[in-house]
């Protein structure tokens, strides 16, 4: 699939300002500004981040609140009940929850409730708030849902039931009738970093009680690794405070984790350190398995657990979970392909709206996602459930496809989302009709642009740039993730030394030349591009930079993400 190429400029005089300082490379300036990074200051705060630059969680609105309702449910010996989603954010979040109100508090009087999938859906649930009720809990501790629950949480109150919602999703105007809401997205909470993860909040109130009862600040960080888990999973911001959390909560992984991740690890067989990409690719998968699959509540047990062999059992239950989901997505990301590929009116779309009665519903965001992968277009996958049918939906970036969905709301039962990603019901008799007016939409609202891939490429480089030095520097930069990826180069007027060569059917192993110096590299899924090198004539290249070891010898490579002509060659 051809790219749009995106070089991304900075202010020449702020390049040269932030150069004087530190010293580096004038690309390596580039990438810092790019990313706001302006001063000395703020530069050393970026790469020596700090547990002392977390911010106080009293600025946090009502954690005065929410400190206290708990201090008062231990007082006066009452039940409470730690509620989250089936997520990654959602389970780690619960799990940090649980494990330090044991340890203030008498186990006995501390459970945890994860809602089933496909039994009470997402966020707080009835079967859920009458669990509470029937095994006698006074306050439910809500983790990464309940913002916009407030029936649901009405119903809880006229039950006698307390909550404490602890939120990241953007809040509705109607906010719940808690005693206390966390969430720095609502309006009139000053607390100064908003891009938390569920499991964020539930630190920062973990930290919060902390303070209030003179605990040792290493009994809430011991729970950094749960933290990063959820911030490499739910995919927010590498920036401000969730940098800082997901730097140290790197180092817990990789010295001390829990025995539940412990456990993940081992099963995964990765030897080296892992860093955000692993818990996004490696544990993170795994862990949403459980709720994909089965039962999400399983993925909580592990993460509580503290013998290394029982943890393991679990481990073992989402390593089969996981097994299974990947073969669901497979088969089903084959079909798809298929029923795509063999109709021609389809290919011709703007969208893809696919519906099979037989699909995994625990997959069907997964497999859109994949088949955007192959073609570039906000994507619909549909199964049928009882009685409706429900599915996924995903969008490319820059397109609004909770407004397309919203416009198709007619043919639609519920429906809910953002930005980026969707959820539907509707009649089994309404797909065609939903399938029809979802292309409409799309096809008049989406700029043509945003229906080709786009790659942001952050500074050209040469390759007598490419060294040690060089590299050390941009490995300070991690932990990457969204706001901070790992910095793209582009180098113009690279030749083929007549090494380079298809391997594996599908991927090139690259060994070019640039001002002299010659560097090698991989690049996954391009042997279609291979015809370029084949020209003998320059060609421009987009990659990573990468180590690489073979024999007990680490060199740098290339990970290289597209090539293209070079434009001088082009006319």
């Amino acid at each position: 699939m051809e790219k749009r190429w995106n070089i991304l400029e900075a202010d020449n005089n702020k390049i040269a300002k932030i150069q004087q300082s530190l010293n580096i490379s004038p690309s390596l300036c580039k990438i810092l500004i790019q990313r706001g990074i302006d001063t000395f200051e703020k530069a050393k705060d970026y790469f020596r981040p700090q547990l002392s630059q977390l911010h106080d969680p009293y600025l946090m609105k009502d954690m005065e609140k929410a400190v206290e309702r708990i201090l008062l449910a231990i007082k006066q010996n009452q039940k409470i009940l730690v509620f989250g989603d089936y997520d990654v954010d959602g389970t780690t979040a619960v799990a940090v929850m649980y494990r330090f109100l044991k340890k203030i508090y008498r186990e006995e009087n501390i459970d945890f409730y994860i809602p089933h999938r496909y039994k009470e859906g997402y966020g707080i649930s009835k079967q859920g708030i009458d669990f509470a009720k029937e095994n006698n809990f006074d306050l439910i501790i809500s983790l990464d849902c309940g913002i916009k629950s407030v029936d649901l949480i009405q119903y809880a109150c006229t039950l006698g039931l307390d909550f404490i919602v602890c939120d990241h999703h953007l809040p509705d105007e109607k906010l719940p009738p808690a005693i206390a809401i966390l969430n720095p997205k609502q309006k009139d909470c000053q607390y100064p970093y908003k891009e938390l993860c569920g499991c964020g909040v539930g630190f920062k109130l973990i930290t919060a009680l902390s303070q209030r009862l003179g605990i040792n600040e290493e009994e809430y960080l011991s729970c950094l690794d749960l933290v990063v888990t959820a911030i490499g999973a739910d995919i927010v911001p590498i920036t401000g405070e969730n940098r800082i959390l997901a730097f140290y909560g790197l180092q817990k992984l990789n010295t001390k984790p829990c025995a539940g991740i412990k456990a993940l690890i081992e099963l995964s067989g990765v030897e080296k350190k892992f860093s955000i990409n692993n818990v996004v690719f490696i544990i993170a998968p795994r862990v949403n398995a459980a709720g994909r699959m089965d039962d999400a509540t399983k993925a909580v047990k592990m993460f509580i657990e503290d013998d290394d062999v029982k943890a393991k059992e679990f481990a073992e239950m989402l390593h089969s979970d996981n097994s299974d989901r990947k073969d669901a997505d497979s088969t089903i990301t084959e079909e798809a392909l298929a029923m795509i590929g063999n109709d021609e009116i389809m290919l011709n779309r703007k969208t893809t709206v696919l519906f099979q009665s037989h699909w995994h519903k625990g997959v069907v965001g997964i497999v859109a996602s994949r088949l955007i992968e192959n073609y570039y277009r906000p994507t619909v996958v549909l199964t049928l459930g009882e009685e409706v049918v429900g599915g996924s939906a995903r969008s490319v970036p820059g397109f609004n496809l909770y407004e397309a969905i919203h416009a198709c709301r007619e043919y639609l039962i519920g429906y809910g989302g953002h930005f980026a990603a969707a959820g539907m019901t509707m009649l089994p008799e309404n797909v065609n009709a939903f399938s029809n007016k979802f292309e409409t939409i799309v096809s008049e609202t989406i700029p043509p642009h945003l229906l080709i891939p786009e790659l942001i490429i952050d500074a050209e480089i040469d390759f007598r740039s490419i060294n040690k030095s060089f590299f050390n520097i941009i490995t300070q930069m991690e932990p990457y993730g969204p706001e901070n990826l790992r910095p793209v180069f582009i180098t113009k007027n690279v030749t083929n030394t007549q090494w380079s060569k298809i391997v594996k059917e599908r991927h090139i192993r690259f060994v070019v030349k640039n001002e002299g110096i010659t560097l090698t590299g991989i690049g996954f899924n391009l042997a279609e591009k291979f015809p370029i090198l084949q020209e003998n004539k320059p060609f421009d290249i987009a990659y990573t930079i990468d180590e690489n070891e073979w024999n007990g010898e680490i060199n740098l490579q290339l990970k290289v993400i597209d090539i293209r002509q070079s434009q001088a060659n082009v006319n």
